[in-house]
């Protein structure tokens, strides 16, 4: 396992063990919890667990059937209690958390039915009270708790305990906070499907457990994370009710920790090794801490902010000033291909050869324009070999009244030109009947799938002609484990890789550019992700000499932005090129005002681009660079 070790502080109210991805402390979480179920075996007693759902267990759920058919643990002592379940909700509609409990744990594994319990989202409301009592009760009856399983919501909930909960809350019917509600909307396509209230154990029934463990995992977590483990405890962040319980372990990937002080500003924490990217990160933060240009920092300024270490080993304030701000001049680059027989010395991309291959990996069939729009343009134009691969279809991010739309305008055209109309209307019928009759969340029959997927692909082609893109250098991967039809998506698998494997050996390109979300332990972007670097490392493996020459670029999704002490190669985007990165974004009609996934921001998704882009053009400024209008932003990835 590969747990990450930072400086102690004593900013920290909770133990915290960070690993570097969330796989490693998923299966770190569930041999505790396996410990636990044999130690209890072992003499002869009930393990009593507190489980939880949403994305944060997925992975520890997944080692524990493993060890269940691999290992031979066996859960027929286990009796379980989970946190909380949507209000009303019956138990087997998708969004339900039984039915996610019996996908991913129960009916993987020897539990006893008799033995499971959850709240439950069938009852008449006036009957919700009593049936809490009960709850409370039954677990005290089996002894209480000996491990609750915890993820933290956005607003610092643990279980559905919002904002407001108090420390001595039992287990009871409450209403959803609205950005819940948001974060839950990808379960049930649109917002207004979402519950409005839910059952939920209480604070109090929580820290009753012997033992908690608390999961967060990705950026996205960060900050409450932060708040929980080094604020104070409040009822504004209900997580931070943890801090006295004698028996929490709080365990993270390296990105859920990002916020910490010890990760994020160790040099507040204690002395540090200081390196490149670490002495960039502490005069960046000291430069907009201040308001001041780095050109303009002081040694004053540096003592001030806890920096006079930083000082010892540079000499002065000017010194090390003058070499961070070369070091991000040095990023800008108005030729993301390299700039044709120049010296390239201090430039992100090497001049030759003057054209270049270059491959743009779209996760989605819009992320190439969202993310590096300006940059595809750029490519375009300056005459390099530029191939789009669309790694999936997108076709679940469509909505149902598109696909039928779509379905009467292809029936009419088949009426019109006279072309086999029949087969036309039989599959035009199809859908109709299936779309009348689907339930929410139900996965849609191949045919709407089919039709979704046509609709982004003709999309992205659209995007693609508009920015110049060769039709011969625009592919459509379709990768499998994206085709489920829902949300969860099927495991990475070997002919994803090789699909990727094979265009790039097609293609042998010297620059891939890819969607660098390694942030995101879930989404579709990482598995993407995950795939091209698998790619890679066979290709290497195979001796592959163009994979040398290759470099990675990796871009960031619609949500974030790398921070500007990770940027490697900035891309200065004019505002005519602004408004055709806009153009292309507005080829992709079925995202448009308003997207089946909207995520947690409200803004359209060529909003978030670029306002995004001149917030980091904004940034470059105020260390001092030149301004510019917007800016695309790069990390490279050194995989040789």
């Amino acid at each position: 396992m590969d747990v990450l070790n930072y400086p102690e502080t004593t900013f920290e109210k909770l133990p915290v063990t960070v690993f570097a991805e969330a796989r490693e402390g998923a299966i770190h979480v569930a041999r505790e919890i396996a410990d636990l179920i044999r130690s209890k075996q072992q003499k002869g007693e009930r393990a009593v667990l507190g489980l939880a759902t949403g994305s944060s267990p997925i992975g520890v759920y997944r080692e524990l059937v493993r060890l269940h058919r691999e290992e031979g643990l066996s859960f027929a002592n286990v009796v379980s209690f989970n946190l909380d379940e949507y209000f009303p909700m019956q138990p087997d509609e998708l969004q339900s958390y039984r039915y996610f409990m019996d996908q991913h744990l129960f009916r993987h594994v020897d539990i006893r039915p008799e033995n499971v319990h959850l709240p439950d989202g069938t009852l008449p409301v006036e009957k919700v009270k009593e049936f809490c009592q009960a709850y409370e009760k039954k677990i005290a009856d089996f002894g209480g708790l000996d491990l609750q399983l915890l993820g933290i919501g956005r607003t610092g909930h643990i279980g559905f305990n919002e904002p407001g909960s108090p420390a001595n809350s039992p287990t009871r019917l409450v209403k959803l906070d609205p950005l819940t509600i948001t974060d839950a909307a990808k379960d049930f396509i649109k917002e207004e499907y979402v519950p409005l209230r839910a059952v939920t154990m209480g604070v109090g029934t929580i820290i009753k457990a012997r033992r908690i463990l608390l999961l967060a995992w990705g950026e996205g977590k960060a900050k409450i994370l932060q708040k929980t483990v080094e604020g104070k405890i409040s009822d504004e962040v209900p997580a931070s009710f943890l801090q006295p319980h004698p028996d929490v372990k709080v365990v993270v990937d390296r990105w859920a920790a990002s916020e910490l002080t010890r990760i994020k500003t160790p040099w507040l924490v204690g002395m540090c090794n200081w390196d490149a990217p670490l002495i960039r990160r502490a005069v960046i933060w000291l430069s907009l801490k201040t308001r001041k240009p780095i050109l303009k920092l002081t040694d004053e300024d540096y003592k001030d902010g806890s920096l006079s270490d930083l000082l010892v080993q540079a000499g002065n304030a000017y010194n090390l000033n003058i070499q961070v701000f070369n070091a991000i001049q040095h990023t800008i680059t108005g030729w993301p291909g390299g700039k044709p027989h120049s010296d390239d010395t201090n430039r992100p991309e090497r001049a030759a050869p003057p054209v270049k291959r270059s491959v743009i990996f779209s996760p989605h069939p819009d992320d190439d324009v969202i993310s590096m729009g300006g940059t595809l343009l750029r490519l375009v134009d300056q005459g390099h070999d530029v191939h789009v691969a669309y790694q999936t279809s997108g076709n679940i991010a469509v909505f149902d009244d598109d696909a039928r739309r779509f379905a009467d305008f292809a029936l009419d055209s088949a009426r019109k030109l006279d072309v086999d109309v029949a087969r036309m209307q039989a599959i035009h019928t199809e859908l109709v009947e299936f779309l009348k009759h689907k339930k929410l969340g139900e996965e849609d029959s191949p045919v709407v799938q089919d039709i979704k997927a046509l609709i982004r692909k003709g999309e992205a082609a659209a995007a693609c002609r508009f920015c110049g893109v060769k039709e011969e250098n625009v592919h459509f991967m379709n990768m499998p484990f994206y085709e489920t039809g829902q949300v969860q998506k099927k495991p990475l698998g070997e002919a994803d890789i090789q699909m990727v494997t094979d265009l790039l050996q097609a293609i042998q390109p010297h620059q891939i550019f890819a969607a660098g979300d390694l942030r995101d332990p879930h989404g579709t972007h990482r598995v993407c992700l995950d795939a091209i670097f698998a790619a890679l490392e066979r290709l290497k493996a195979r001796g592959e000499t163009w994979v040398k020459d290759c470099y990675v670029w990796l871009y960031r999704g619609a949500w974030q932005e790398w921070d500007v002490e990770e940027i490697e190669m900035a891309v200065p985007i004019s505002p005519e090129e602004l408004m055709r990165k806009r153009k292309a974004i507005f080829k992709h009609q079925s995202q448009k005002d308003s997207a089946v996934f909207p995520g947690n921001d409200k803004r359209e998704f060529w909003q978030r681009a670029e306002d995004r882009n001149r917030t980091t053009a904004q940034l470059y400024d105020e260390l001092g660079l030149t301004e510019y209008e917007a800016i695309e932003a790069f990390v490279r990835h050194r995989f040789l």
